[in-house]
């Protein structure tokens, strides 16, 4: 399995954690980290006040910038060509001696300097992978599926029950939101841009 650092959000729990009494192993269990990741974290990062998740948080990203800058021209001459021939970030990662994260810190600070790396890149935005989390992006909490509404809405027998659905344009520019009550079809819809108004 490959390590993966911790985020802002982990310290903070680990913080909560440790300030509430918990032991490291305790704290692993509920972040869902190994013991050697948190004793790892609290050696590190901790100041002369002890752990902070914020200056703990500092710390990790100015040691990872110093990391990345530190792969020898060989390795970066490499990461470069593949570039070039259009390979992503993880399948240079796996031939040559360098994170995923450093290739795109340095192909985003090429782009700064007016260079072209990032012109091969599949995905043409700042994105990065998730590792060992659940996906939740479009997730609607507590959610219920249509199939669970009450037999009453699905009879259409009274006014107030509206239907609604969502339509998003090119490039998420636009987005349209459609409303129709299930007895009298009545409906409206809106378009977004930078605002919200009826058309």
């Amino acid at each position: 399995m490959n390590y993966t650092h911790l985020t802002r959000e982990e310290r903070y729990q680990i913080y909560a954690l440790k300030k509430a009494g918990h032991s490291q192993s305790e704290i692993a269990t509920v972040i869902d980290r190994s013991v050697s990741t948190i004793s790892r974290e609290l050696a590190r990062n901790c100041g002369a006040r002890g752990y902070r998740p914020k200056q703990a948080h500092n710390k990790a990203v100015e040691r990872k910038a110093i990391n990345a800058r530190a792969i020898d021209d060989a390795t970066w001459q490499f990461a470069q060509e593949k570039l070039m021939l259009q390979w992503s970030p993880d399948q240079i990662s796996n031939y040559a001696d360098i994170s995923i994260e450093t290739v795109y810190q340095r192909v985003y600070a090429d782009k700064r300097d007016g260079g072209i790396l990032w012109k091969n890149l599949r995905c043409q935005k700042q994105c990065r992978k998730r590792y060992g989390k659940t996906d939740r992006r479009g997730i609607i909490p507590n959610r219920q599926s249509i199939e669970q509404r009450p037999a009453i809405v699905d009879a259409r027998s009274r006014i107030g029950d509206w239907e609604a659905d969502t339509i998003i344009g090119k490039n998420h520019r636009q987005a349209i939101v459609s409303l129709v009550e299930r007895k009298t079809g009545a409906y409206d819809y809106f378009r977004q841009r930078a605002g919200i108004r009826r058309i």
